[in-house]
């Protein structure tokens, strides 16, 4: 965001400027032409601040150690909070009690004094500064560790402890996970105490017997008679390494049923035949229920399949059907269709529970299959089903019918009153701030704050405002609670750069559409986007690529900074992505897929499946981030089309590269009402 001199203040401009699209109310088969037009950008309360970049600076200084102290001229700006933190936080070591008081309440109800408070009561905890942390203590704050430290300040000094203390540390110990370093004093306390049955002790070895956690195990066993205890460290041995011997003498019970399940299991997932070879025995002899058995017979399933066995199908046939969740149905249907069974692909979509079923995906290759076992008919109610929805497997659908694409956009316009208000809000003023100077993660504390408690409508007209002020993830992460919020799109997918990524698109030869929504995907549009591959910018480019692709265009090269120049990175990524489409033959799904997972996996894929239907090969794409990966790029591709144009190159047709095609229309169809 850039920063601006006027004095700060809200300026809110223009609404919304028509209502939905496509308005639900009265929609009749709504048609969009071929030349749509395009709604304003919101601009529900820009901020603009003259003292922004005095506060960026100043965060540096404090933070860097060459200030002190908040300089006077920004005490009362509405980040001072922050710079305060920034100072505070450059030491917690340094931080007096008194100073901390001074803060918390200072800056009461506000996110700043949360996180200030986190940090302080951690660090009195590592001070063991009891009365300072039980004066700082919030009950609201649910961090485990911070919990533990609050159990040990209010440890009882002698004597029994009272059941409200026993309750809190026991919901910390009654678990399967290893508990935090500071909480083993206050759980020794319910040791010592008598608090702890043996019944709750075996409680939690069953609980941590189905995490796989032998340590916690062996733990507990501790306090447990010595022949109970045997019994407990013999699990514990399992679960470390499963050995059908090691269960010899065991009691047939439900509890050593279920160890040995989970014991098999992970055995399974890296030696399937050996677990399968100790299965029926110790099934027998432990009295294994279907679900126990499913534990370790899904586990192999899995790794067939992974590995491309040739006796994967026969294991997911012996998986119980309890055992069998959404991932597993997935995983069958996948491997029976690598291995082009489409009787075996349709069985596995047919068994998937109603849920799962209705996703556009199943629903699509449902009519695949039908359709190429024959079946034109079911085929084509399959198709129709899928062509309601707005997404990947929704339009192949709506091509394999030769219909236009589903698309019901919906916008809420704020009145005049209702953007002030909003625009207003301080805690929301601040995060827009944050934002613009790089402190995303603070941002997104304020933000969080300010708009749990919003209607539906008055969050919807907030992400409008972050997009005024260039935040264009709020429409992404917090447009998805419900359909209505979902037909957001022309927040959902918003588009900034429009000018580069045309004409960088243009220059290469490819569609802007595609551009689009690789940025989407990658970056929301944040320029400053990162990520833990050290991948940056808009279109999210390794700097080593960058280089090479940078030297290749004569785009001038000034290391990662290049690539935080949203100009520079749209056009080294989009020309990164004409050279993925001319090494794989003007097939953008490859070149999706290269982009995502990196030549060597994609070559391999490609060797593994030449000359499959493109749906085909994409839907066994092996990766799984990267199979929806290609899927979500499309899908964006064809909504940018809608946004650039009003109408779409069909998917099908994107797929292949074909930008020539003819165009698809999308349509609103009017919803169907029951007679009376």
């Amino acid at each position: 965001m850039n920063m601006r001199t006027a004095p700060l203040y809200l300026a809110i401009g223009l609404s919304l400027a028509s209502a939905s699209a496509c308005a639900q109310s009265n929609a009749s088969n709504t048609v969009f032409g071929p030349q749509a037009p395009q709604l304003p950008q919101p601009n529900v309360g820009a901020v603009r601040d003259a003292q922004l970049a005095q506060v960026a600076a100043a965060l540096n200084g404090l933070e860097s150690g060459s200030l002190s102290a908040v300089p006077a001229e920004l005490s009362h700006h509405a980040l001072a909070g922050w710079m305060e933190y920034a100072a505070l936080t450059r030491s917690w070591s340094a931080v007096t009690s008194a100073q901390a008081t001074a803060f918390l309440q200072r800056y009461k109800g506000q996110p700043v004094a949360d996180r200030f408070r986190e940090g302080w009561l951690a660090e009195t905890g590592k001070r063991a500064d009891w009365a300072a942390f039980n004066a700082a203590w919030d009950e609201r704050i649910t961090t485990e560790t911070l919990r533990c430290y609050r159990l040990t300040a209010t440890l009882p000094g002698s004597g029994s402890v009272p059941a409200a203390w026993s309750q809190q540390a026991l919901s910390s110990w009654l678990k399967g996970t290893t508990p935090p370093q500071v909480c083993t004093a206050p759980l020794q306390t319910l040791a010592t105490t008598g608090v702890l049955t043996d019944s709750m002790r075996w409680e939690r070895i069953r609980l941590a017997a189905l995490e796989g956690n032998a340590g916690v195990i062996r733990d507990t066993a501790r306090g447990l008679p010595a022949g109970d205890a045997s019994l407990a460290l013999q699990y514990a041995d399992f679960l470390s390494a499963p050995a059908a011997a090691k269960t010899n003498g065991w009691p047939r019970t439900p509890l050593s049923a279920t160890v040995a399940s989970v014991g098999l299991a992970r055995l399974a997932k890296n030696n399937p035949t050996v677990a399968d070879s100790q299965l029926p025995a110790v099934a027998s002899a432990l009295g294994m229920d279907d679900l126990q058995r499913g534990r370790v017979l899904y586990q192999a399933a899995l790794w067939a399949a992974a590995e491309n066995q040739p006796d994967a199908a026969r294991r997911f046939a012996a998986v119980p059907a309890q055992a069998y969740d959404e991932r597993l149905h997935e995983a069958r249907q996948r491997e029976a269709m690598q291995r082009r069974d489409w009787r075996g692909v349709l069985h596995a979509i047919e068994q998937m529970g109603a849920a799962q079923r209705s996703d556009s995906r199943w629903t699509y290759f449902e009519g695949r299959m039908k359709e190429l076992l024959g079946d034109s008919t079911g085929a084509r109610a399959a198709y129709a089903r899928a062509a309601t929805k707005a997404e990947f497997h929704g339009y192949l659908a709506a091509d394999k019918l030769n219909q236009p694409y589903n698309l019901c956009p919906t916008t809420t316009v704020a009145d005049a009153t209702a953007r002030t208000r909003i625009g207003n809000l301080p805690g929301l003023q601040r995060a827009m701030m944050l934002y613009g100077i790089r402190r995303q993660s603070w941002a997104q504390v304020e933000w969080s704050d300010a708009t749990r408690n919003l209607s539906d409508t008055d969050r919807i007209h907030a992400i409008e405002m972050a997009q005024t002020n260039g935040w264009f993830d709020r429409a992404v992460f917090d447009l998805n609670r419900t359909p209505k919020e979902q037909s957001q799109y022309w927040l959902r997918f918003p588009l900034h750069h429009e000018a580069t990524i045309v004409n960088a698109a243009r220059a290469r030869n490819i569609d802007p559409e595609w551009v689009a929504a690789e940025i989407r995907a990658e970056s929301v549009f944040n320029p400053q986007a990162r990520s833990g591959a050290n991948a940056i910018g808009l279109m999210q480019v390794i700097p080593a690529t960058g280089a090479t692709v940078a030297r290749s265009i004569g785009e001038p090269w000034n290391g990662e900074a290049t690539l935080l120049d949203p100009d520079a990175n749209i056009r080294i990524g989009t020309a990164y992505l004409r050279q993925l489409k001319d090494r794989y033959g003007e097939r953008p799904y490859y070149a999706i897929a290269g982009y995502n997972a990196g030549p060597g996996n994609l070559n391999r894929w490609k060797a593994q499946r030449p000359g499959w239907d493109p749906d085909l090969w994409i839907e066994t794409i092996s990766f799984k981030e990267t199979r929806e990966y290609v899927a979500r790029i499309l899908s964006f591709a064809t909504l940018y089309d809608w946004r650039f144009n009003g109408t779409a190159i069909p998917v099908t047709a994107r797929m292949n590269g074909d930008l020539n095609a003819t165009r698809k229309a999308f349509t609103c169809p009017t919803p169907s009402i029951s007679a009376k």
